[in-house]
This record gives structure tokens, sequence and C-alpha cells, in this order.
């Protein structure tokens, strides 16, 4: 059940590759939304950059799919130009290991939208502590602190849970996935 195929690899590092493209442009935007709003214009978006561990962990449904692919996706964004260079690295697997805490309490056995926003918010969770540390958080009132919490665990269940979901079932509608554990389930449930 948790030996990996080459094609689950081979899905996996393609996901990481395209999102760590998409987390690059994503730090554009954010970078504007924090010049006009200061460090909580980040918090809306931040979701985002835990999407490729749900996806990945919806379509492959094993243990370490999400910590993986976020790593992965983080050092592939590192290599293509990301200005933060090999802290991120660090930054994706802790956001990883966010996702892969929800999918380890499930038994890496449910994947519903309630586990994927969980996922999500597990990553927000993750990615707040070691952001509370890193980037100084703590120089902030308290409010401003809660409220960025608040706002980033919304984005994590939002934009990495709901849309995860949702990119995982297009994906999946398409056939490419039919070999994989998502693919399978879709068709099992077309077949009922």
């Amino acid at each position: 059940m948790f030996k990996w195929n080459l094609r689950e690899i081979v899905v996996m590092s393609a996901l990481a590759v395209v999102f760590a493209i998409v987390y690059l442009l994503f730090v554009q935007v954010g970078n504007v939304f924090a010049g006009l709003m200061g460090p909580i214009g980040y918090e809306p978006i931040f979701g985002i950059w835990f999407i490729v561990s749900i996806i990945t962990a919806y379509i492959i449904r094993k243990p370490g799919a999400a910590f993986l692919s976020e790593t992965i996706a983080a050092f592939i964004e590192v290599l293509i130009g990301n200005v933060n260079g090999p802290r991120l690295i660090l930054s994706g697997m802790i956001q990883g290991l966010g996702a892969e805490a929800a999918f380890a309490a499930t038994g890496w056995k449910r994947y519903s939208v309630w586990v994927l926003m969980a996922a999500g918010m597990g990553s927000s969770v993750f990615s707040f502590v070691w952001g509370y540390f890193v980037s100084g958080y703590a120089a902030l009132s308290p409010q401003y602190v809660l409220a960025m919490f608040v706002i980033r665990l919304v984005s994590g269940a939002v934009l990495a849970g709901l849309l995860g979901k949702y990119v995982g079932d297009s994906l999946g509608r398409t056939g490419v996935l039919n070999g994989m554990a998502l693919g399978k389930e879709m068709k099992r449930k077309k077949a009922a």
C-alpha cells in the first residue's frame, strides 16, 4: 500500500515543478499586497503556497506525498530564482509537514473535502509558528498577529484545501489520473 511506483513519482515531481513556478509568481503578488497593507497583505494568498502538498496527497494517497511534493517544489523554487534561498526549502518542509500531519491523523485513508481543508490549515499552523520566529511577528501587536493567523487559516482551508480538491478532481475527470488512487476512486464512483 505504501510502496511508490514510478508513475506516482513522476506525477509528484511534475506537480512540484509546476507549482514551484506558480509559487514564485505569487511571491510577486504577495509583495504588491504587502506593499499596500503591510505584512498582513501576504495572508489572504498564503494558502496558495501549500496547494501542491494537498493536490499531490489527494491524487497519490500515500504517506510522504504532501511532505515530499512541498519540499521538492520549494527546492525547485529556489533553483529558479526565489531570493529567500535555502531557508525557503526549510519553509517548504515545514509546510509539507503541516499538511502531512492531517493526512497522518486519518492513517492516510480519508481524503474528504474536510480532511483536505484540515491539511491546508495544518500547513497554515506549522508555517505560522515558523514565521513567527523567523519573520519577527513578535514585534507586532498581538491583535495584528492574531488577525494574520486567522486569515492564514482561512487561506489554507480555501486556497489549499478547496482549490486543491477542485484541481485534483478536474485532473481526475480528464482521465490522466486513471492509474492513481484518485483516478481509481473516481472510476468506482462513476460505475456505482
